[in-house]
């Protein structure tokens, strides 16, 4: 994948650098360097990576099918393939191969990691939103959720107001956690908020009987329920949806280079119909553990895969 505004000031600035001084009897009155030939040098995450050789992505292990880890403890998913093509657009910015150092983060410090520097992306499934963006930067949005409620099958539960008094089960840090004190605030509902770690955790709140629901992003409530569809338990995705959340890969606030290859490299993705082949990979096709979330492309994110390919990236 290339990042032609990027790479080609790279390679002039490469080209100024190689070529001789001229000597002094020689030279002649040059006329100026036109500002967009004017040599570029790297800066923020592009120099730091070309320096180290390395490239640190943070990733979840339990964000099915977006990021998670295989049996190999290997992590997969959409976001990480997408990543993926994220890294070859750097490679080719800085023109050197990265080798990639894999960082756990969780919803509760993943941002943290990406502000400070311990991650450069983040691999994962994050909502981009006007708050966050106060802290970091978003790649165009590559996915489209809201939060929802997972009970067991034959729970009474169906809507949110049915949660009045139960124990719910949210993840920290989420955007779903947020929703639901705000669902509870605004109605006074009386939830019993239990929040942990990970999904894996609240997922097994419910499994176990220790929540009565658990509140996280559809697609990922649909995920879990297709990883352990062996288990033997049943579950049901319920009620309307508390929360809309877009979302994007995290990187560095404050770091223009880097914001234009994403852009570029997110675009390219959507032309060449990359994004498309990954969403039918994750979501229609079966995953490695057998199972499928048989999941469609909604009407909306087609619209915006569609926009980004024009080159009028979100």
């Amino acid at each position: 994948m290339k990042t032609p505004r990027l790479w080609s000031m790279l390679a002039i600035a490469g080209l100024l650098i190689a070529c001789p001084a001229a000597r002094a009897d020689d030279a002649q009155p040059s006329a100026p360097v036109p500002d967009n030939l004017a040599p570029a040098a790297l800066t923020g995450t592009l120099a730091k990576v070309r320096a180290a050789g390395t490239i640190a992505l943070g990733y979840r292990d339990a964000s099915v099918p977006f990021s998670y880890l295989n049996a190999r403890n290997l992590p997969i998913g959409y976001s990480i393939e997408l990543c993926k093509s994220l890294v070859s657009a750097i490679e080719d910015a800085v023109n050197r191969t990265l080798t990639i150092q894999w960082v756990p983060v969780t919803s509760d410090n993943r941002i943290d990691a990406v502000a400070s520097g311990r991650v450069d992306l983040e691999c994962g499934s994050t909502t981009s939103n006007l708050e966050r963006q106060k802290r970091v930067a978003f790649s165009p949005i590559f996915f489209v959720a809201g939060t929802k409620v997972m009970v067991k099958k034959g729970s009474p539960i169906a809507s949110f107001r049915d949660l009045a008094g139960r124990k719910v089960a949210v993840t920290a840090g989420t955007t779903n956690e947020k929703a639901l004190r705000d669902l509870d605030r605004k109605f006074r509902l009386g939830i019993r908020l239990q929040v942990v770690p990970d999904h894996a955790q609240g997922f097994a709140q419910v499994t176990d009987g220790q929540a009565d629901a658990f509140a996280t992003d559809d697609v990922l409530l649909y995920g879990l329920i297709a990883e352990h569809a062996g288990s033997g338990g049943e579950y049901r995705v319920v009620g309307d949806y508390l929360s809309y959340d877009p979302y994007g890969i995290m990187f560095r606030k404050d770091d223009p280079q880097l914001a234009q290859v994403v852009k570029d490299a997110f675009q390219e993705l959507a032309a060449d119909g990359e994004i498309d082949r990954q969403y039918k990979r994750w979501f229609l096709r079966r995953l490695p553990s057998g199972t499928s979330l048989n999941l469609p492309m909604s009407a909306q994110l087609e619209t915006i895969i569609q926009t980004m390919a024009g080159g009028e990236a979100q």
